[in-house]
């Protein structure tokens, strides 16, 4: 009996490839994701002194990926629950090496574009697979382990990409200056595609069919708030940017009202109204959702800090967040080895260390300190608080909801992140911009700091309002 709960995945195809294999395939998807959503971030100078381009097409090289890649996650985590994860991960994947390899190829500034696009829509059917294919594959330890090692992937890989993009950029090796950063994804992806063609196990079709009405309303939704989030700022916020955030609240009211019809007429909506309903669901998504913008707004404004207000390199830039990635990455090993009263509270203890390493770094810039290894330890404690609120968080949602709702919840909790750490971009380099102007770049980094310490204990309070709530009859 002991045995059978410490078996890692669940179900015969995946006995019969092996956990670690199916996990380790499951994870390089998600990592080479992330890598992508940041790596360009390094690459846009790079990319103008190629390309005679606008300021507006050089910021839609960054957003046309994170744009694409928002809008489609929950159809992907959709067709792969009615289709099979399996083909659509592959078809995914395949999508995303493709593109990537225009990418690198790319002889202007539209093509470039373009891909970009494709790139992020390949994602958006790729990522879903991995959250739910742990849901499914995984249970008790095994699956806070492996949910352990998920969280390091989405945290690595968007700091390998600032890493990656500032020492491929920095070799400019062969000469090809920036089109490497894409180029490498080429043989990974084709390496990975054979892996996953061997590991990934062939599931039984869902019944049902994907609802075209749903579909609409939700990409036009997340777009509408997507867009000028990640285009507003670099436009000076124009008209058109507050426009698409107004028509978003009714836009995703008619959603709700359509996908209810749907349920109540018998069908299948695109997300579940009942994951929704669920209290310790919706608390769970709001913690994670503001520690995730606090993170992703970090990445942008530490690099803001460092270069421009500091004079370092793209390169030390991304090392600087290695130290946070070392240390969110202990806390997937030590989750499972918690009690289970301890684990229960780790949610809201991990999002007040998380604030507790922001008010740190705050407190060392005012008192005169600006970069180095005490910089870089601080960092660490901010970095090990968010690898235990984001692994708990995540398991306390999955672990709440049979497994038929994994695809629901894996493209909801994907789609969450993506639009706070959006939100948390745009408010966060606005606000840093507008304090350089009359500040030195250590204080207004420090107010910034200020602000996500606020979110993360907020953060908090919703994570231990979440954990009290018993689960839910669904």
């Amino acid at each position: 009996r002991r045995l059978q709960v410490r078996i890692e995945p669940v179900g015969n195809e995946a006995r019969r490839y092996g956990g670690g294999s199916l996990l380790g395939v499951l994870l390089a998807g998600q990592f080479i994701a992330n890598v992508d959503t940041a790596i360009v971030n390094i690459a846009v100078p790079s990319i103008a002194e190629d390309f005679p381009a606008s300021p507006g097409q050089l910021a839609l090289v960054g957003a046309g990926y994170l744009v694409a890649y928002a809008v489609l996650l929950v159809t992907g985590a959709r067709l792969g629950s009615l289709i099979g994860a399996r083909p659509v991960f592959l078809g995914g994947l395949l999508v995303f090496t493709v593109a990537s390899l225009a990418c690198g190829l790319a002889p202007g500034i539209g093509w470039l574009v373009a891909a970009r696009v494709a790139q992020g829509a390949g994602a958006a059917l790729m990522v879903p697979q991995v959250l739910s294919g742990i849901q499914r594959y995984f249970s008790g330890t095994s699956r806070v382990r492996a949910l352990g090692y998920y969280a390091l992937a989405l945290s690595g890989g968007a700091v390998a990409g600032q890493v990656l993009g500032g020492l491929l950029i920095s070799a400019n090796l062969f000469g090809a200056g920036w089109r490497p950063i894409f180029l490498l994804n080429v043989p990974i992806g084709a390496l990975l595609l054979v892996a996953a063609r061997r590991v990934l196990p062939a599931e039984v079709r869902a019944p049902g069919r994907i609802d075209p009405c749903g579909v609409s309303l939700l990409s036009a939704s997340v777009l509408l708030v997507i867009l000028p989030l990640a285009l507003g700022q670099d436009h000076g916020w124009p008209s058109w940017a507050w426009l698409c955030l107004a028509v978003s609240v009714p836009a995703i009211g008619c959603f709700v009202l359509i996908e209810r019809r749907v349920a109540a007429q018998g069908g299948r909506p695109l997300v579940a109204p009942a994951l929704l309903r669920h209290v310790g669901v919706r608390l769970g998504l709001l913690a994670h959702g503001l520690t995730t913008m606090t993170y992703l707004a970090l990445l942008f404004v530490v690099a803001l800090y460092l270069q421009q207000g500091l004079g370092m390199s793209p390169a030390y830039s991304g090392l600087a967040m290695v130290s946070w990635v070392a240390a969110f990455g202990l806390a997937g090993p030590l989750l499972p080895r918690l009690p289970a009263r301890h684990l229960r509270r780790a949610p809201w203890v991990g999002c007040l260390i998380l604030a507790g390493g922001y008010a740190a770094i705050w407190l060392y810039l005012l008192a005169g300190g600006r970069t180095g290894p005490v910089l870089f330890v601080l960092l660490g404690i901010g970095g090990f608080g968010l690898g235990i609120s984001s692994n708990s968080l995540i398991g306390t949602m999955t672990s709440a909801l049979p497994r038929r709702y994994a695809a629901d919840l894996s493209g909801v909790i994907s789609t969450n992140a993506q639009l706070s750490g959006a939100l948390g971009v745009a408010v966060a380099s606005t606000g840093y911009g507008s304090l350089r102007t009359g500040l030195p770049a250590a204080d207004a980094f420090a107010a910034v700091l200020a602000g996500f310490a606020l979110l993360a204990v907020l953060a908090a309070a919703a994570a231990r309002r979440a954990t009290s709530q018993r689960d839910g009859e669904l």
